[in-house]
């Protein structure tokens, strides 16, 4: 199994973090408040809505209506949390995303829920794996991909006193916590999983536990793995990247989404330009076939051991 699509003892649903997380800052903050399209039960607003039925405003299944609405309620000096299916959220209402959000400037907080895979059996139409690549480019918005339920909570607290817009981006498959101590979230900045030299794993949201588990594999075989959790895409830790390359001289990428534009698009951009440096990229390579989120994972190597197979064609190139 590559990725759980049941809860499985240890594992959290990263949304329960962030609909409790809200909660909790719309009881101190009047500001807060949610633009939906449908969707309170799959975004888990329902105790938010039960304690501030005022505060949620569901515009029905009208993505670009829902954030125009959020651009206005910006402009009046609210804080809006506009959520809903990544897929939608970012597909349909790009336009409004890109002029009414970036351009403006408006302190807009987009959450896309069951992003990437998620939503396996619904095929294509579901697939949410194009966002990276469609919002990286408005620098405007800062992209955070929390790997863990304690990283999104983290994430929806600073998003919620961060004056500008955000993306936070939510899968409904249950993750592990990642195993580091004495964590502390810092927009912008890699977090070091494990240490190692040889050759260093990216990966973001879903992805950095199965990093994790692969750089064990590497170890059985002597090869040392770096693991890095870049859960901030847009800006992207440039200098944790120099880093990577300098000292481990291969690097691989791991995303739940597709590698043109994503993740692995914007490391390979960056070591093009300033360190040349063997980069494997384990992700979707353009449009996924219909599937289970389990299926899919495995069938495209996002895996301990797919990911292994990817560091080891990086080490082969980087001799």
């Amino acid at each position: 199994m590559a990725a759980p699509a049941a809860k499985q003892e240890g594992f959290s649903d990263c949304r329960d973090a962030w609909a409790r997380t809200l909660e909790e800052l719309a009881a101190r903050d009047p500001r807060i408040v949610a633009v939906v399209n449908d969707s309170v039960g799959s975004s888990k607003l329902g105790g938010f809505q039960k304690a501030f039925p005022e505060r949620i405003i569901n515009v029905g299944i009208a993505e670009q209506n829902m954030v125009g609405v959020s651009a206005g309620l910006a402009n009046g000096g609210k804080v809006p949390f506009v959520s809903a299916a990544s897929c939608f959220l970012t597909g349909r209402a790009m336009e409004q995303i890109k002029a009414d959000i970036a351009y403006a400037g408006f302190n807009v907080k987009l959450v896309g829920q069951s992003s990437g895979v998620a939503y396996g059996e619904l095929g294509p139409t579901h697939h949410s794996i194009e966002d990276f690549a469609w919002l990286r480019p408005l620098d405007a918005i800062t992209v955070i991909v929390p790997a863990d339920a304690w990283e999104t909570a983290e994430a929806v607290k600073w998003a919620a006193a961060h004056e500008g817009p955000v993306y936070i981006r939510l899968s409904r498959m249950p993750v592990p916590e990642l195993a580091v101590k004495d964590r502390v979230f810092r927009p912008g900045k890699a977090e070091r999983v494990q240490d190692g030299g040889d050759v260093t794993l990216i990966g973001c949201g879903t992805t950095v536990h199965l990093a994790a588990r692969a750089a064990q594999t590497l170890e059985a075989e002597g090869i040392s793995a770096r693991v890095l959790n870049m859960a901030t895409l847009n800006p992207l830790d440039e200098e944790a990247l120099a880093a990577a390359a300098d000292e481990t001289g291969a690097i691989v990428t791991i995303e739940e989404a597709n590698i043109r534009g994503g993740l692995g698009g914007a490391v390979a951009e960056f070591t093009a330009g300033h360190r040349p440096v063997p980069v494997e990229r384990v992700g979707f390579p353009g449009f996924v076939v219909t599937g289970s989120v389990d299926f899919l994972f495995e069938h495209y190597g996002i895996s301990p051991h797919g990911i292994a197979a990817a560091a080891r064609r990086a080490l082969a190139r980087k001799r």
